[in-house]
């Protein structure tokens, strides 16, 4: 058996897409540009309002008179802090190292430790949080 299937004798009309109007169009882009800007003013306000820099920013500005040199001596006294924390923390690890960790299950040891480095780290980390921000708030002409 075989079949056989005409076509071509049927005639059907080409699907035409109905393309909207020219103004439906222009409206919609125009709805698009204006809940991008939108967006933007959002993004925008929501950066400043986690900029921490601007808070210390503005207490420089506030300050200036009082505290003139105060960004720059942050920014100076910074590579100080910083050396004596790694120095700190390189002490810290070597003792561990050279230790076992079985002898800090004791009190006595425990409490040998957390004196001789937890109490200083915490305080210089603590010194460290404070300066930063200063250092880094400083005007562009300041940090050029």
């Amino acid at each position: 058996m075989q079949f056989q299937f005409d076509m071509s004798s049927r005639h059907y009309p080409p699907v035409n897409a109905a393309a909207p109007a020219a103004t439906e169009t222009d409206a919609i882009l125009r709805q698009l540009v204006e809940i991008q800007r939108e967006q933007l003013a959002s993004l925008k306000a929501l950066l400043s309002a986690h900029d921490g820099a601007a808070r210390w920013r503005a207490f420089l500005a506030r300050w200036r008179n009082d505290f003139p040199e105060l960004s720059d001596a942050c920014k100076q006294a910074m590579p100080v802090l910083e050396k004596m924390y790694g120095k700190l923390i390189a002490e810290m690890t070597e003792h561990l190292s050279q230790n076992n960790a079985e002898d800090l299950d004791n009190d006595f040891t425990l409490q040998d430790f957390l004196d001789r480095y937890g109490i200083r780290l915490s305080q210089l980390g603590t010194i460290l949080n404070m300066v930063a921000p200063f250092a880094e708030a400083g005007s562009p002409s300041e940090s050029a």
